[in-house]
Formats: structure tokens, C-alpha cells, sequence
């Protein structure tokens, strides 16, 4: 399984972490872990310390430390990532600790610890999940956003360019009247929900309202990789309605597999199945791939059923080998395919022409296919079995030509045992 059951799961990603091989000048100073130990042991006693003294609590929910010396070392590395993002986040008034799922078990549920495994992060009232690649850089990253304002304000045509870029964010923009405005407060109210995951943008400025196309206290969904955005109905909005409809339409129809958030994005599966895609967007084939991917995704962006993962190898170099083992697929190419999340089944789109990539309607009827279930990762299994039951019948001929030899030869003893027997008459008479 994706998750955990080989080389990418959370445990092992933990061997991720930031090393300093070599002696850098001053400027390019990567850190090193100090020794100091600054990660908590969180149980009862200590817990409600813990919280009212950082402003950010980071938690890490694991099971009970294992006999097997495989899983310590793992578990080790763990703790060092949790570390070493301890000490760079030290002056950020942000605290970690760790949680065992057996010896804390009172404390967990308090917190509402539930997923082994997982990092939770509490800010003011609020618990936030993460669901990303455990590693000091990933998480360190995901801390600083955190600490970001839910809402960045766009205030002229250079910030709009910057915001036009973000094609593989999900994000949002509303026009508001002004930081004093109650609809704007509902707005930041709802950003705070989905803070660092959703993108939440605002203006004030009636110029870059009309660019937008914008009424006041109108807000824009932008699906990722869409040219045109939704425009929330109903406006102006309470929070409530924001984050409703936000939930309702989250699932984009093309969404980019990313180290923050690929095991929230790979849970989210439509019927234990993923469409994906593998394209690496620096390589002319890879890029070239993807805009057929984005021009075929926007012509169905209407289907609720469909949803495309696209992966960038080059985002998890780690991973190649085990994808490609797996799958059974060439990761130097692109490639899209249909995969099981149960067992990790999967079948790949055939490309006649290896040279020549698919056009956007065959790529179109080919996902068409996967949607009507013509195409679908049991008929691997199926052929798998006639492999099976072909290998069952050449074993049961050789069982009868082994039995049809037996019976020749023992048809040759009993000749020979009547020749003797002739033989000794024929002595008997002389």
C-alpha cells in the first residue's frame, strides 16, 4: 500500500532529514542537530503546560516504541526530524512533543489524537492535521505558513500577476470593502479553517476588483490548473456557507501530488482508485504530456467522479525505484494509469506510438473507459488467474505423461518377466 505497507511510508520518509556533509561558507550554513533535546515527553502531568506556553504546540502520535531494532532506529530518525525542526523553529515560540498512542492514552483522547503515525499542530483553538511527508524541511515549511496570515491582501497588478501564477493551488479572492468589513471577517474566519492547504486572497482595491471581474463581497473558487474560477452563489457569504461550499468542491478535477498534504491526497480516493498521472515537467515530453493532461481536465472539470493525481517524479526521487517496481512502469516517460489503493493493482494506458505521446481525445477516451469501468485494475487480476490456470494445465499434462510413462514401463516389466518365465520352461524341459 502507498501508505504503509513499503519504502514511502511515514516512518521511513523520517530518514529525510537535513545533513551537513560538508564545510559551507558563511551564508549557506545548513543546521546540524545540536544534541540539545528540546522534543517533550507529553503525558497528563505535563500536557496543559505544554499548550498555554507555546503559541504553536506540534505533536507527533506514535505507537508504543517497538521490540524489533529495525523499528527503533526508525523511530529514532523520527525523533531526530522532530528535533532538528524544534531547533530551527526555537525562536519561533513553537513547541514539539510526542504522544504514545499505549502509555498516554488518557491524554490522546483529550487532545483528540487519533491517527498513529500523524503530526497534529495546535494553534489557539484550533487543531490542524499534518498529513505530509515527515521530514525537517516539509514540516518546517508547513510551521511557517502556519504562522502566516490566513488571508494575503492583493493591492496592485504585480501581486495579481503573482496570484494569476498559482495554477496548482486551490485558492480564493474576494472583494471587500475593507479590513473593518463583517463579510471580510467571515472571510478570514472561514480562511482559518483551511489554513495552509487553501490559498485565501482579498482585496480592497477597486482596480484590481474590476481586473478580477469582481463585484463587493463577491467571492471566486479557483479549482487548480482552471482558467476560469466559480464564483460562490449567494453572496455575501458567512463563514459558515464559505467553508460549505469550499468542503463540497475541494476535490479538484487535476490536483498535484505535493509533499505537504500526499497522504491526505492519496486517502482521498474515489472507490478505494486513482487516475495517475506521471509527468516530469521540466522534461519536454513530461511538460508537453501535462498540457494535454490540463486541456483534457478542463473540458470535464463538469464530472463530479473525475480526478486526476498528477506526480512529479523529480518531487520524490526517493520513491522512483519503488514506483517503478510496483507499478511496472517506465518513469522516464510519461504515464497514466489506473491504480488500486487497496493492493496496489494497476493498469497503464498502452501508447501505440512509444515516440509520439497520446492525443487529448484519445487520453479523453481512454479516462472514459476508467470512468464506465471498461478499464480497471480486476482485469489484471483475471488475466493474473489465467496465468495461473494455464501453468495448472501444463502441470496436469505433465502429471498424465508422467503417469502414461509408468504405465509403459511397467507394461515393459511385465514382458520381461514373461520372457524369463519362458525361458525357465524351456530349461526345465531340456
Amino acid at each position: 500500500r502507498f501508505k504503509s505497507d513499503h519504502p514511502g511510508s511515514r516512518s521511513c520518509w523520517a530518514m529525510k532529514i537535513l545533513v551537513h556533509l560538508v564545510p559551507a561558507d558563511k551564508g549557506l550554513e545548513f543546521p546540524q542537530y545540536d544534541g540539545k533535546d528540546r522534543v517533550l515527553d507529553i503525558n497528563d502531568k505535563n500536557y496543559k503546560k505544554a499548550l498555554k506556553k507555546y503559541s504553536m504546540l506540534c505533536l507527533f502520535y506514535h505507537e508504543p516504541i517497538p521490540d524489533s531494532k529495525e523499528l527503533q532506529k526508525q523511530h529514532h530518525m523520527t525523533e531526530l526530524v522532530l528535533e532538528l525542526a524544534a531547533q530551527v523553529m526555537e525562536e519561533k515560540d513553537i513547541g514539539f512533543g510526542m504522544v504514545d498512542s499505549q502509555k498516554d492514552a488518557k491524554v490522546a483522547k483529550k487532545l483528540g489524537l487519533e491517527e498513529e503515525g500523524s503530526v497534529y499542530v495546535f494553534k489557539a483553538n484550533r487543531v490542524i492535521e499534518f498529513d505530509g511527508l515527515l521530514s525537517a524541511n516539509t514540516l518546517v515549511e508547513f510551521l511557517l505558513d502556519l504562522l502566516e496570515e490566513p488571508v494575503e491582501l492583493i493591492g496592485n497588478a504585480l501581486e495579481l500577476r503573482a496570484f494569476d501564477r498559482m495554477e496548482e493551488e486551490i485558492r480564493l479572492i474576494g472583494y471587500f470593502k475593507s479590513e473593518d468589513s463583517e463579510h471580510y471577517e467571515a472571510f478570514k474566519e472561514a480562511a482559518e479553517q483551511f489554513q495552509p492547504y487553501i490559498k485565501f486572497f482579498a482585496t480592497f482595491e477597486k482596480s484590481v476588483a474590476k481586473e478580477l471581474t469582481l463585484k463587493l463581497n463577491e467571492v471566486d473558487f479557483y479549482e487548480p490548473f482552471m482558467v476560469e474560477p466559480v464564483t460562490i452563489p449567494g453572496k455575501p457569504h458567512s463563514e459558515e456557507e464559505l467553508v460549505e461550499f469550499i468542503t463540497e468542491h475541494r476535490r479538484p478535477t487535476l490536483r498535484k501530488l505535493r509533499a505537504e498534504d500526499m497522504f491526505e491526497t492519496w486517502e482521498d480516493d474515489i472507490e478505494g482508485i486513482h487516475i495517475v498521472a506521471f509527468a516530469e515537467e521540466e522534461d519536454p515530453d513530461g511538460y508537453e504530456f501535462l498540457e494535454i493532461l490540463k486541456e483534457v481536465a478542463r473540458d470535464n472539470t463538469h464530472l463530479p467522479e473525475l480526478s486526476i493525481i498528477w506526480i512529479d517524479p523529480d518531487d520524490f526521487p526517493l520513491l522512483i525505484p519503488y514506483w517503478e517496481k510496483t507499478f511496472k512502469v517506465d518513469l522516464y516517460r510519461p504515464q497514466i494509469g489506473v491504480i488500486n489503493v487497496t493492493d496496489a493493482d494497476s493498469v497503464w494506458m498502452e501508447m501505440e506510438d512509444e515516440e509520439d505521446l497520446p492525443s487529448a481525445q484519445e487520453l479523453e477516451d481512454w479516462i472514459e473507459d476508467v470512468l464506465s469501468g471498461k478499464v480497471n485494475t480486476e482485469d489484471d487480476d483475471d488475466d493474473d488467474d489465467d496465468d495461473d490456470d494455464d501453468d495448472d494445465d501444463d502441470d496436469d499434462d505433465d502429471d498424465d505423461d508422467d503417469d502414461d510413462d509408468d504405465d509403459d514401463d511397467d507394461d515393459d516389466d511385465d514382458d520381461d518377466d514373461d520372457d524369463e518365465d519362458d525361458s525357465d520352461d524351456e530349461d526345465d524341459d531340456e
